[in-house]
């Protein structure tokens, strides 16, 4: 029942979002660009972007995340709680940044505002952490249903790029949420799609060999896009002044959305004309007044469309915009396959005419599987948007190329990357999954009597010995409170009974070092769980902002990893 109601909610989000942007974009476009000048090209995504900034500062007060790294955030570390203004933070935001021509999407902002939705609707149903992180990935799944009209896909979706468990008690809240995710699209905006594509063109068995190139030209297409956009990320990163990222990124990205107006906004004008053929419209809307007729002025166009939408995405995220990659990557994909369909035709490489619209949409599923990561999504999202599987096979081909190859470049998908630095992402290695969601600091004991360098003999056994119920003793700098070494009990047993040695004999000459010690500030889970098997060890210290802190147990580690697994498990 809660699944439903997020579903409906998740559903409400997106087309809340949808023709929020899509008013701006009417009344600016067709009111202000195409009547008066096309220089407002120019000035518009600036505005948008300075608007946006303005309405986080003044009117949220709290940082909006960026839509799916925000919410594998919350899941990895956050327990599934998620801010509650992330619920309308992204309905205010996105669309001023991509109403006024910001080049991202619509798509992680729709997500991130369903799964808000779905972590505090959960909440105020006092659910535990698992269904809480269970109701995320069908709030997720509903957003894209309703984006896509392809509940199916969006189930994919959300088990894909959440990391979450498939079994029967997971599948049947996704499959609700999904559902009624799309009946509420529909309701709200009928069979109004945002690709529309017919299939005209059957799949034929000699087309397989330019499917396998067009696999690899997608992973390289698929590379370039992640190392620019991180790029341009870690360059923004520099400038700590929000005005300052937004001056640079919004000057740069109006001088590209001035010269090439496609890149203005989503793009699905210009995937949608792809689709059809029509790249005489696409090429028409531009400053240079190109020539349409020239076939190599025309890849020349398309492949700088390609090149230039990745920068431009990037410049808009930099300049502090709030929106998506995908369908960015859905774009640099549909031009991507269909300007290889069309070289081939014109240079008769292959004994028969390849269909140029079949390469675009096949092109798109290359460009997600190997850019996000997410092959079956990409396969069964094209598969549903052509209304058959026809294509299956080249979608299969296309997709498990683009990953593997991209893959072994890039470890981890823009959403993911960030996160996988820091040792926080879930991923599908439950064992991986289950170190992640622990928390390091619930398993430290601080019941250890810490001794001083300088301390005797007889201090030690009156002070430390025996009080302590512990057989360790850390040796403690008494002025700066970090760490010099340990002291086992079984160090002193020779010699604690000994009068003789408890004036002579000090903490400093019985302390040794100890065999690995853990950074609360920087080591995760998985780090320490292989110090401990490097070491063997079972207990190892623990120092916070480097300062002797506690004391981690082998024991108390494993018991606390095989709860969580239980409770991980009982998805």
């Amino acid at each position: 029942m809660v699944s439903v109601l997020i579903g409906l909610l998740a559903g409400l989000g997106a087309v809340t979002l949808k023709n929020l942007t899509h008013f701006i974009q009417k009344i600016l476009e067709g009111g202000f660009i195409k009547e008066i000048h096309q220089a407002f090209y120019f000035i518009f995504p600036i505005i948008g972007l300075l608007l946006t900034i303005l309405t986080i500062k003044y009117i949220i007060k709290k940082r909006v995340g960026h839509g799916i790294p925000s919410t594998l955030f919350a899941i990895s570390k956050l327990k599934g709680l998620m801010p509650r203004h992330q619920m309308w933070g992204s309905i205010l935001t996105a669309p001023l940044t991509v109403g006024f021509g910001g080049s991202v999407g619509l798509e992680g902002p729709t997500v991130a505002t369903g799964a808000a939705l779905g972590s505090n609707l959960s909440r105020i149903f006092h659910l535990n952490q698992t269904t809480r992180n269970l109701l995320i990935g069908a709030a997720a799944a509903g957003a894209m249903s309703s984006i896509f009209k392809a509940p199916i896909a969006a189930i994919v979706f959300a088990v894909e790029i959440f990391s979450l468990e498939l079994t029967m008690a997971s599948m049947i809240p996704i499959l609700m949420a999904s559902i009624t995710a799309v009946l509420t699209s529909y309701f709200f905006l009928g069979d109004d799609v945002l690709l529309h594509f017919q299939l005209h063109d059957k799949f034929e068995l000699n087309d397989v060999i330019f499917y396998i190139i067009l696999g690899v030209t997608s992973a390289t297409t698929s590379i370039y896009f992640s190392k620019i956009y991180f790029a341009i990320d870690d360059f923004f990163k520099r400038f700590s002044n929000p005005y300052k990222r937004l001056l640079i990124g919004g000057i740069l990205l109006g001088i590209m959305v001035f010269f090439i107006p496609p890149l203005f906004g989503e793009g699905y004008e210009t995937i949608n004309n792809i689709l059809h053929g029509n790249v005489t419209n696409v090429m028409s809307n531009n400053i240079f007044n190109t020539d349409s007729d020239n076939f190599w002025i025309i890849i020349a166009f398309l492949v700088g469309l390609v090149t230039f939408k990745v920068i431009a995405m990037s410049f808009t995220f930099g300049a502090g915009g709030v929106g998506g990659v995908f369908a960015p990557t859905l774009f640099t994909g549909s031009i991507s396959g269909y300007v290889m369909a069309i070289i081939v035709n014109h240079t008769n490489l292959a004994s028969h005419h390849l269909s140029s619209t079949n390469f675009a949409m096949v092109g798109m599923a290359g460009l997600m599987a190997g850019v996000l990561h997410a092959p079956l999504t990409a396969i069964f999202l094209i598969a549903e948007i052509t209304g058959g599987y026809e294509l299956f096979i080249p979608l299969m081909i296309v997709s498990s190329i683009s990953y593997l190859v991209t893959k072994s470049f890039i470890p981890h998908n823009i959403y993911a990357s960030e996160l996988a630095k820091k040792g926080e992402l879930i991923t599908h290695n439950k064992d991986h999954a289950v170190l992640t969601l622990m928390d390091l600091e619930t398993v430290i004991e601080t019941n250890f009597v810490e001794v001083y360098p300088e301390m005797t003999l007889k201090k030690m056994v009156k002070n430390a010995i025996v009080i302590s119920k512990r057989n360790i003793f850390p040796v403690v700098n008494k002025q700066t409170k970090t760490l010099e070494g340990i002291i086992l009990l079984d160090d002193l047993r020779p010699i604690m009974f000994n009068k003789s040695l408890y004036k002579i004999v000090r903490a400093r000459e019985l302390m040794k070092s100890s065999p690995e010690i853990i950074d609360l500030n920087k080591d995760k889970m998985t780090e320490v769980m292989k110090k401990f098997q490097d070491t063997g060890a079972w207990n190892l210290p623990v120092i916070k902002d480097g300062k002797y802190y506690g004391f981690v147990s082998k024991s108390k580690l494993l018991t606390a990893y095989r709860r969580k697994l239980i409770d991980f498990s009982s998805k």
